[in-house]
Parts: structure tokens; C-alpha cells; sequence
């Protein structure tokens, strides 16, 4: 075993044990304390749990890398993530804390009048959840899959079996107590070589100023952007610092559709009915956001700098140069270790035993590049989700260092996956079977349902991670589009329009989804997939694009249609009873413990 090695399994393992031996101490005893951890967690500590929630394996592996190849472009995510979360605070969570119910379609139901609202609901909140739990699996599997030097779907395995262990004994209790745990893993696993790879770059320790800062390479004098932008133009490609996601629009649309998918999200939405109080419901989503920050504010230098030290690394240089021919055989180990994953590839194709890169989407830079005999760019796949936990070892730091990435991707794949499938697990055993096909079960049957539940959520994630879908594949941008089109506009609706009615809410929850769901499929096939080649194609248009809106973006435009449904339908129906409406107003006043009952 390898000193490598020996530091993985050995921080890999003590952080496995921490979170069994939590899961074991905080099994549940009750269905309160397995939907909402007994309603009893403090704000600061929710606060880092709901940070570990939200910050899945596409936070921590996957946007940096969609940083790193998309360049301004991918902010978009940034924006979106963190702007969602203001949201939270200000329009969702204390008002739903104060309803007091256990889960989302509970609410929705209730404040419906309707167990056919609910079912909608139910429906619209598995098809957004099981979408995005596609993405966690595929982190799970890139993580595992390269700490234990298996194949993908071996990874996607092991990591069903550990989250398995914790969800399913200890429910919402054991998940939020795990994910504090897992919260300090992987912030410190991902700032730590940050303030490494920054030094090196810049000789500064922050990595937030740092990505202003000045290079201290090579092209020592120019800023660390400007040696960025030198070296991708040279290659063919925009500018890191310019380059877009589409139009204007488009841009608009996908931080709008990342925004309120966020709001809407079953999952976050959970983690604020399990504070004593309605403040605390506020607070905790501050503190998330604050917790959150640290990481986000950190991803774009982390991108930046790991698209530059891959350059570096690997000799990419300008057409024509002597750099960008790197002999194959002489590769680092760290592209060889990769290689094994099956999500780092090379190909020959002029048969010279070397590297060539350039974009070859470029007909000028193809017309130079003939000229030397190159073929093409022969990097044929460098999954963009590997950036974060290889360029450690790219920038060679030390074992421990590169040891401990592994743990905080783990763990951020892991405390995701397990809200999620609480998610969809209390939607079918307390939504479902106990609020719509058997309300007379007794709690003990019901806790045995959920378990059960959870099982089988585990196991179908695991079956689409790895045979996903092809219009969920690589990103877990349509996710967020889902909830944004049917959830939120039905929680906002329910908090803030008196006369919203249960014909109104059900309409548009199906117009909206059902509008992002045809738009998406239609356009499965030529739509902006993060994580599937070197560096992220330029990124044009779509020949029918509505607006030039891309299917990831598109939620938005299904959250628009969700909300002008149920106006209209609403208008033109009787209003909702005078208790409901009564109910509205009561909610609204962030006064009182509002006790979550479940009933």
C-alpha cells in the first residue's frame, strides 16, 4: 500500500466510523424525530447541517469544474445557489415552520384543502428529488470509485451501502447530527488545499484574493486572470473572464431557475421544520447561508487555479509550440490514476505518442494546427466533476492533503443523497400512505413504512446513478428546474395569496412541470451537459431554443406559466373556504412555536 493510500483509507475510514457511530447514537425512536429530528435542533447547528444538505457532490466536485471550463459563464451557479437561500430566509422558511407540518406536500395539502393537491405535490416533489439524487450518485461514484480504485459503478455501490446504514436507522435525527459532522469534513477538505494551491500560484493564503491577485509564475507581473485568459485565447477559446452561458437571457433564466429551484427543493425545505421556533427557522437559513459562503467564495479560485495548474501540468501550449506535446508515456501518475476511472482519456489520433490540445471547434486554430500534423484534440474526455479531487494532485501537495478532498467529496455526496432520499422516502410513507391511502396507520407501522421507504429510495438511486436518464445526465441543473416550475410557485402562492385555490394550485403545479419536462426532453440532445469533455464547449444557441432559453434555464420560464395558471384558473373558480383563507392570514404572523404535529 502506498503512503497515498495509507492516508486515504485512514482519514476516509475514521470519518466513516464518526458517522456510523452518530447514526447508532441518534437512531429514532418515532416518526417526529425521523421526519424532523424531534423538532428540537438548535438554529446554528441546523444552520450547518441545512450547509451540508445543500452542498451536494455538484458544490463540492462538480462546480468548480463547471468554474473551471466555463469561466464567467458559471457563475450563473454561484448566483443562483446562494440568491435561492435569501429566498429562503425571507419568504419560505418562517412561515412554514409556523404551519408546523412535517414535510412539504403536507403543507400543500393542508393549505389546499386537498389530498388530490397533495398527491400532485408528492409527484412533483419525487421527480425533482429523484433527478437530483441522480447527481449525487455520480459524485459518489467519482469519489469512490477513485479512493478505493474501483470501477464507477462499484463506488456507486459502496456509497449506497454507508448512507444506507446512517438514514435508515436514524432518519432526519440521525442525518442532521451526520451532516454537521460531514460539514466540518468538507469545508476544511476543500479550503485547506486551496490556501495551498493558492500560495503557490499568487504567495497568497486566501484563495478569495488570491484569484485577483498577481501570478507568480512564469509571467510573473501579469494578474492570475490574465495569465488564465492568455493561455485559453492562445488555444482557441474565449476568454475565461468573458465567457457566456448563451444570451444575456439565457444567463438571467438559469440564475432565476437555480434561485427558486433552491427555495423549492424539498429537501432544504425540510431541514426549517425541525428548529424549536419560528425565528429559529430565519436564523437557521442566515447561518446556512453563511456556512454556505465559505465554500462559495472559495470555488471560483479554486476553478480558476485548477484550470491553470492542469494546463501547466499537462504542457498545454499554443499551436505550433514546443509546449502541448507532452510524450503520453511520460505522464504524471496523477493522469494515470485517473485514467483508471474511466473519466480521463486520451487518444491518439495522429499517432505520434504525444498530447495535443487546442479547440478543434476552431477553424482557424484547425487550419494552424494541420500544419503540424495534429489531428484534433486528442484529450477526448476530461470529465469536468474530477477537477476538485485531482488538482491536489496536480498541484502535488501532500498525501494528507490530497487524502482529505477525497473525504470532503464523500462526504458532501453523501449528506446530500441521504436528505434527498428522506425526501422521497416521508413523501411515501407520511404523504402518501399515511396521509391519503391508509390515515389510520399507527406510528410504529408508520416509522417501519418509512424505513421501508428509504430502502427501496436507496435502491432506485442507485439504479439511475448508474443508468441515468439521458435528460438528467451530468447536471443536476433540471432538478432545480423542476421545483422551481411546480413547487415553489405552489408555497408562495399558499403563503401570500388568500385567494389561491385548490383548482388554481393543482393546475398550475402540472402546467408548469409539465411544460419543463417537454421542453427538456425535446431538447435532450443538444443542451449545455457540464462534466463530459475537456473543456466546456463554446456555447452557442440551440436551433429552437424558446428565446435562446436553454433547457437547464428553463424552469424559470415554468415557474412564470405555474404562477399564470393558478391566477387564472383561481379567478375563475370559487374562492378557497373561509378557514383556509383565515389560515393564510394566521401563517403569515412569524409569531408562536407553531408545534410540528404531522397531523
Amino acid at each position: 500500500m502506498t503512503n497515498l493510500e495509507l492516508w486515504t483509507y485512514s482519514i476516509v475510514g475514521l470519518t466513516f466510523a464518526i458517522y456510523i457511530g452518530i447514526a447508532i447514537w441518534a437512531r429514532a425512536g418515532s416518526t417526529s424525530e425521523f421526519y424532523v429530528a424531534g423538532g428540537g435542533v438548535h438554529p446554528v447547528a441546523n444552520g450547518m447541517a441545512t450547509a451540508a444538505d445543500w452542498m451536494s457532490a455538484a458544490s463540492f466536485i462538480s462546480m468548480a469544474g463547471m468554474l473551471a471550463f466555463g469561466g464567467y459563464g458559471g457563475s450563473v451557479f454561484l448566483m443562483g445557489w446562494t440568491g435561492g437561500y435569501v429566498l429562503l430566509a425571507l419568504l419560505l422558511a418562517p412561515y412554514l415552520r409556523k404551519f408546523g407540518k412535517f414535510t412539504v406536500p403536507e403543507f400543500i395539502g393542508d393549505r389546499y384543502y386537498a389530498n388530490s393537491a397533495r398527491v400532485v405535490a408528492v409527484i412533483c416533489l419525487i421527480l425533482a428529488s429523484v433527478t437530483y439524487v441522480i447527481g449525487q450518485m455520480t459524485g459518489i461514484g467519482v469519489a469512490f470509485g477513485r479512493f478505493l480504485g474501483v470501477s464507477y459503478e462499484m463506488g456507486i455501490v459502496s456509497g449506497m451501502g454507508i448512507v444506507a446504514i446512517y438514514a435508515i436507522l436514524g432518519g432526519m435525527k440521525g442525518i442532521t447530527y451526520t451532516q454537521i459532522a460531514q460539514y466540518v469534513v468538507l469545508i476544511f477538505a476543500y479550503t485547506i488545499p486551496a490556501i495551498f494551491i493558492s500560495l503557490n500560484l499568487t504567495g497568497n493564503p486566501i484563495p478569495q484574493l488570491g484569484l485577483g491577485g498577481a501570478y507568480v509564475g512564469d509571467d510573473a507581473g501579469l494578474s492570475l486572470l490574465d495569465k488564465l485568459n492568455q493561455v485559453v485565447t492562445d488555444l482557441g477559446f474565449h476568454e475565461y473572464t468573458t465567457q457566456v452561458m448563451g444570451s444575456s437571457l439565457n444567463m438571467f433564466a438559469y440564475t432565476l431557475s437555480l434561485m427558486i429551484g433552491t427555495a423549492g427543493l424539498p429537501h432544504v425545505i425540510i431541514r426549517f421544520f425541525t428548529v424549536p421556533k419560528v425565528r429559529d427557522a430565519r436564523y437557521s437559513a442566515g447561518w446556512a447561508l453563511v456556512f454556505i459562503a465559505i465554500l462559495y467564495t472559495t470555488a471560483p479560485a479554486v476553478g480558476a487555479m485548477a484550470r491553470l495548474n492542469l494546463m501547466d501540468t499537462i504542457q498545454i501550449g499554443p499551436v505550433g509550440s514546443e509546449t502541448g506535446n507532452l510524450v503520453y508515456d511520460e505522464r504524471p501518475d496523477w493522469f494515470k490514476r485517473w485514467e483508471t476511472t474511466g473519466l480521463l482519456k486520451f487518444e491518439d489520433k495522429n499517432g505520434d505518442g504525444r498530447i495535443q490540445y487546442y479547440n478543434d471547434k476552431n477553424p482557424e486554430m484547425t487550419a494552424q494546427a494541420e500544419q503540424y500534423g495534429w489531428a484534433g484534440n486528442e484529450m477526448v474526455t476530461v470529465n469536468n466533476d474530477i477537477m476538485v479531487l485531482a488538482n491536489p494532485e496536480i498541484a502535488a501537495l501532500p498525501n494528507w492533503v490530497i487524502a482529505l478532498v477525497v473525504a470532503g467529496g464523500l462526504a458532501a455526496a453523501l449528506s446530500t443523497a441521504a436528505g434527498l432520499l428522506l425526501a422521497i422516502s416521508s413523501a411515501i410513507s407520511h404523504d402518501l400512505l399515511k396521509g391519503v391511502i391508509m390515515p389510520t396507520i399507527s406510528e410504529k407501522n408508520e416509522l417501519l413504512a418509512g424505513r421501508i421507504s428509504m430502502v427501496a429510495a436507496i435502491l432506485l438511486a442507485g439504479y439511475l446513478g448508474m443508468n441515468p436518464p439521458g435528460f438528467a445526465a451530468g447536471t443536476v441543473a433540471i432538478a432545480f428546474g423542476l421545483a422551481a416550475s411546480s413547487i415553489f410557485p405552489a408555497i408562495m402562492l399558499g403563503i401570500f395569496s388568500k385567494r389561491t385555490n385548490k383548482a388554481g394550485a393543482i393546475a398550475g403545479m402540472v402546467a408548469g412541470i409539465t411544460v419543463t419536462l417537454l421542453y427538456v426532453f425535446q431538447h435532450k440532445g443538444i443542451f449545455f451537459i457540464p462534466g463530459t469533455t475537456f473543456l466546456m464547449p463554446e456555447m452557442g444557441m440551440g436551433p429552437d431554443w424558446f428565446l435562446g432559453i436553454s433547457p437547464n434555464a428553463f424552469g424559470a420560464v415554468g415557474a412564470l406559466v405555474n404562477f399564470a395558471v393558478a391566477f387564472v384558473v383561481s379567478a375563475l373558480t370559487a374562492p378557497p373556504p373561509p378557514h383556509i383563507q383565515h389560515l393564510v392570514e394566521d401563517v403569515r404572523i412569524p409569531r408562536g412555536a407553531g408545534v410540528a404535529t404531522g397531523h
